[in-house]
This record gives C-alpha cells, structure tokens and sequence, in this order.
C-alpha cells in the first residue's frame, strides 16, 4: 500500500510516499480502508523532532493519528463492527491507504469521512481541556486561538454546556467565532483591555490553543493561575498555570459525544483546506504557517 512516512527530523521536505506492506489488525483493533485522514499541529511538530525529548520514534516513522473509512479487517475480540461499516477514530500512521484503529466509533450517515477524519483530535482536546480547567455552567471563558480545530471545538461544546465564551482571532474570523457562539476579541498587546468591557463580571477561566506566549496576561485577566490551562505552550507550569496533553484518556466516550453532537445539529466542523494524498507535505506546511480556520484534512481516497 502507499502511505507517507519520514526517515528523519525536519520540514515537510522530509516526508515521502512510500510503498510498504499493508498493516493488520491487532487484538482489540481494526482496520480500515482510509478514506480521509486530519492534519493536527502535532503531526508536524512530532516530524520536526518537537517532541523528540519524551516521546521515542522508530524510522522510517508514518504520519497521522485520526482517520475515517470503512472497515475491512477486525481484530480478536471486537463485536461491535463489522466489514464495511463506516467509521472514524484514533489509529496510527492513518495517512495511508490502510491503517489501524485503536479506538473509534460509528460515523454517522450525515457526516462526511472528510469532517469526520477532523473529529477526534479535536473533540477530544477540547472535552478534556473543558474539563480539566472546571468551567461551569453560566461562567465566563476566555479561548485564546479561537479560531482553528481546537477552538472551533471548544466553542461549539462550551455553548452546548452553557457556558459563555470570548474567543481571540484576527478581525476578519470574527463573523466566524460569532457564528460558532462566540463574542470574538481581536488578540495581541492591549487583550486585557479589549476584554474588560466584554465582560463586566469577570472572566472565569482561560484556555490557551495558541502557544503565544500570553499565559502571564491570561494570568492577569483571570486573577488564578490554577484556573489557566494550556494544550500549546509548555512553559505554562512555570507561571503556575496548567499544561494538558494526550493520550486520550477516555476515547471512546469521546467518539461517541462526537458523532451524537454531530447528529444532533451541536457540532460542525469547518473544513479549510482538503488536501489530495500526494500533497501531504503541503498540508503539513499549511498547518504549520498557523492561522488555519477550522481544519485541514487530507483526502486519502
């Protein structure tokens, strides 16, 4: 089978197309034919050798950890697919023709396999980052990089809980964060300042998406560290504030919410960018540039 993959650390330069044997499904897993694959920052970060200090990589290395498609193998122990369902959900090396699936759940007929490939690293962020920070129904939270895969998560899931949310993004993604639930603040020096009329009682809690560099002032404006959390920038325990990252901790649950908020109508998932496979490295490049609304999504076939 054709998948992309990398032999060393660096930029989207160092990723191939490759022909190597097709994967098969273990205990407890399936595969799938991959029909769309989602582009995280993690992918590219992990390529560049960003998390090279914690988290060990064999070479030659595939790329992806979200996929959609219809099963083809199942695994010992696996009851509830079949061939030829259609799923999405959390594998390895999914930017491929075949991948394996460690954990993942039915796509709903009305989703699409390339909205649906953009669902689980998100959705999961963001229950697990709402979640970890404790913000409450009727409470203020303000979502630093409101705008890309995470935030548009974030957004959507706050509104159904109904809790209230100011989101940072450029002036011209505005309209898009008011569409989402949002009462959108253009980011950058001053943020404190544009805040404080927007919300009179106070903000409650924070969220960074961005790795900006802002936890201090989103330290400032929430007056707590202990209620600031950030998935991008490490140095947040530094400043007293929290730093939240995978594995996912309860990803079927997670899957599950994800495909019932969709069917519900409480979930879209603005698609930016869908990339054919053989422009991989330019998807890894456009993600990488920042500024993305929404998601990008590789369309595998």
């Amino acid at each position: 089978m054709k998948a992309f993959q990398f032999n060393e650390y660096g930029g989207p330069e160092v990723l191939f197309e490759a022909d190597i044997q097709e994967p098969q499904a273990g205990p407890g897993q399936i595969r799938i034919a991959v029909r769309a694959a989602g582009v995280n920052p993690s992918d590219w970060k992990r390529r560049a050798g960003q998390y090279r200090d914690f988290e060990a990589l064999s070479f030659p290395s595939g790329v992806g950890v979200e996929a959609s498609g219809l099963v083809d193998e199942v695994g010992l122990g696996v009851s509830n697919v079949s061939i030829g369902d259609a799923v999405f959900g959390f594998g390895t090396g999914t930017v491929a023709q075949f991948a394996v699936l460690t954990h993942w759940a039915l796509k709903p007929d009305d989703l699409p396999f390339e909205a649906a490939a953009g669902l689980p690293v998100i959705v999961e962020t963001a229950l697990r980052s709402l979640d970890e920070i404790g913000v409450t129904r009727s409470e203020t939270l303000l979502v630093s990089g409101a705008a890309g895969g995470i935030g548009s998560a974030v957004l959507q899931i706050a509104r159904h809980r109904g809790i209230s949310v100011i989101g940072t993004a450029s002036p011209g993604k505005h309209g898009y964060l008011r569409d989402l639930g949002a009462v959108p603040v253009a980011y950058g020096p001053g943020l404190a300042e544009r805040v404080r009329p927007l919300a009179p009682g106070g903000v409650d809690a924070a969220l960074d998406l961005a790795g900006s560099g802002i936890i201090p002032e989103l330290i400032g404006i929430v007056g707590s560290p202990s209620r600031v959390l950030s998935v991008a920038d490490f140095t947040a325990p530094q400043f007293g504030a929290r730093f939240s990252s995978g594995p996912p901790k309860h990803p079927e649950r997670v899957l599950a919410e994800a495909a019932q908020l969709y069917s519900e109508g409480g979930f879209r998932l603005h698609l930016e960018q869908v990339f054919p496979f053989e422009r991989t490295a330019e998807a890894h490049a456009r993600s990488a540039a920042g500024h993305v609304t929404g998601k990008l999504v590789i369309a595998v076939a």
